[in-house]
């Protein structure tokens, strides 16, 4: 596997352009006023909601969804899926079988993008699209994530707390600084990574253990 720097991961996700259909796309999803928003606020193509998670809105690319859908195969149920962008991983989620199938994203403005895809998909009403706190979803047992390193170093405790054993968190484009993953789907910045909770858990309590001996010894 690659060892690639979060740095370096943004780097080369600033190199890939959206292209004219993917810009036309945002256009005809959110109408020319915010189109102009995006283009006029935006570096080129780019944009950091919110500020602090300093790390760029990019789309998923088709391989980005497949990796998430191939490390879900076998889970059913329901998903949510966290930072969830213009919706096409709820969106293709809901085409595999997962009911609910929720995205929360605190753009409005891709908020609005995803509910278009979705109507435009056939799936309006079938899948739900929410701007709203991150640290106050109700998380099911299958969770995907597609947010900065940064934030991922704090919601790793919280999904570790709060999540069932038998949950599966799936991480696209960033993995979680502190956790280990059990499979790793793709190469370079279309990677994914599988975690399961369960894992984590134990993994938590060998670290404690450890840290405990190590201190009882030196004292």
């Amino acid at each position: 596997m690659d060892d690639d720097t979060p740095d370096e991961v943004i780097a080369e996700l600033k190199s890939r352009p959206i292209g004219g259909w993917g810009v036309a796309q945002i256009a005809a999803g959110t109408g020319l006023a915010v189109y102009a928003m995006w283009a006029g606020i935006l570096q080129p193509g780019f944009r950091k909601v919110p500020l602090k998670l300093q790390v760029p809105y990019i789309p998923a690319s088709r391989a980005q969804v497949q990796n998430v859908m191939t490390l879900l195969r076998g889970r059913q149920g329901g998903l949510v899926d966290l930072g969830s962008g213009d919706g096409r991983i709820v969106l293709e989620a809901h085409q595999h079988g997962f009911i609910p199938a929720v995205g929360y994203e605190l753009n409005p403005w891709l908020v609005r993008l995803a509910r278009f895809y979705a109507w435009r998909a056939g799936h309006h009403g079938k899948v739900s699209y929410r701007r709203e706190d991150l640290w106050k979803v109700c998380h099911l047992r299958v969770v995907s994530v597609m947010l900065a390193c940064k934030f991922l170093s704090l919601l790793q405790e919280k999904l570790e707390a709060e999540l069932p054993d038998d949950a599966l968190v799936v991480a696209g484009r960033f993995p979680f600084p502190d956790w280990k993953p059990c499979i790793i789907e793709g190469h370079g910045v279309d990677r994914a990574w599988a975690y399961s909770v369960q894992e984590q858990r134990q993994h938590t309590v060998n670290k404690n253990n450890l840290t405990a001996t190590e201190s009882f010894t030196v004292n």
